[in-house]
């Protein structure tokens, strides 16, 4: 093996994709997969990779201090892809401390215990943090977040995360720690965890229950398909430079009204219903505390110098996941009703 690498929150929607990706493209690489296994971690989503010869999954907490620099002690990492995140925001208006806990304390942990193991022998290591483009605040109806954005985080998740891409830049600034950080726009695709909107109006439309949508539905957000997420986190990693942030974007955005709708006429169309049927189930709700009115990335650093750009359209990207969702009614109902936290009890009992 060449390389070990440990990824954190690899059980969850977006670290399974790219878990999934290095395992199978990066052979002689050792894969740890790092994951507390809380509500959005999921081990079905490996299940295809699970018996691969340079995957090893190991649960620990984050914030447990203690396990990780003993994980780090015994694995002796080269990298690091940290996606370990309390990441939705609704959950974070109502318990921010667990956001700070996770994202900011169990962020340092991790990069204590890499500073540790690496020993300032940083020859061929790498911390890689992956972040979101809510940090950067709100836009009006232009403009475009950059690398240089200033950050104005307007959510306690927001609060959090801007927090911890601090600490890593602090980190490379004040101990030499080599790293790379991402700010990534809204993903979706298969495995999504069902509390995040698409996932969400998918599996009510197909129990025909309402479409929550907040204030009068014009947030805008730009989209990226989660597989070309995974796409740009394995360019970055081996490819980006040391101590830079790169945006990752869809150059897709979309209201999300506009977007629901479509939703709404894809799945009547997949479903054999009517034109019009899903959307009566539209139902607009008060709108949540500190709600960001427009996000938008400029991916234009990482398309020019690592060539990444995405692969899909947003209507090819959509059509995929709900066709991904309606095939895997068994996993969408393990998720709904929590029977697939049984997974790992029957997976790794001995």
């Amino acid at each position: 093996m060449k390389k070990t690498l440990i990824i954190t929150g690899g059980a969850g929607f977006i670290g399974s994709h790219v878990v999934r990706l290095f395992v199978n493209k990066y052979p002689d690489y050792r894969i740890i997969n790092l994951d507390a296994l809380t509500y959005a971690g999921n081990l079905e989503n490996l299940k295809d990779i699970e018996q691969a010869a340079n995957y090893h999954f190991e649960k620990a907490d984050i914030c447990d201090e203690a396990a990780i620099r003993a994980l780090f002690a015994q694995s002796n990492p080269d990298g690091v892809i940290h996606l370990a995140a309390e990441s939705h925001v609704d959950r974070s208006i109502t318990n921010p401390n667990a956001f700070v806990q996770t994202n900011v304390m169990g962020t340092a942990n991790l990069l204590n215990a890499a500073l540790d193991s690496w020993k300032n022998n940083f020859e061929g290591k790498r911390f890689y943090h992956v972040s979101t483009d809510e940090v950067y605040g709100s836009l009006g109806e232009t403009g475009f977040f950059t690398e240089t954005t200033p950050y104005d985080p307007q959510s306690p998740y927001s609060a959090s995360k801007a927090a911890s891409d601090h600490l890593v830049r602090a980190y490379g600034n004040t101990y030499g720690l080599p790293f790379v950080l991402t700010n990534c726009s809204n993903n979706y695709g298969p495995n999504h965890f069902p509390e995040k909107l698409i996932p969400l109006f998918i599996n009510n439309i197909r129990n025909n229950r309402p479409l929550p949508v907040y204030g009068d539905g014009k947030y805008t957000r730009d989209w990226l398909y989660v597989i070309d997420h995974a796409r740009a986190i394995d360019t970055v990693f081996h490819d980006g430079r040391n101590a830079e942030t790169y945006n990752i974007g869809g150059f897709n955005e979309w209201q999300n009204i506009e977007l629901v709708k479509l939703l709404c006429n894809k799945m009547d169309e997949k479903l054999g219903r009517s034109e019009g049927t899903s959307a009566q189930l539209i139902t607009y709700v008060k709108d949540r505390p500190g709600h960001d009115k427009r996000y938008a990335i400029d991916a234009t650093k990482i398309n020019k110098e690592l060539g990444w750009a995405p692969s899909v359209t947003f209507e090819e990207g959509l059509s995929r996941t709900i066709d991904w969702y309606l095939e895997n009614e068994e996993w969408l109902n393990h998720v709904t009703s929590g029977d697939y936290q049984k997974y790992y009890t029957q997976q790794y009992s001995h």
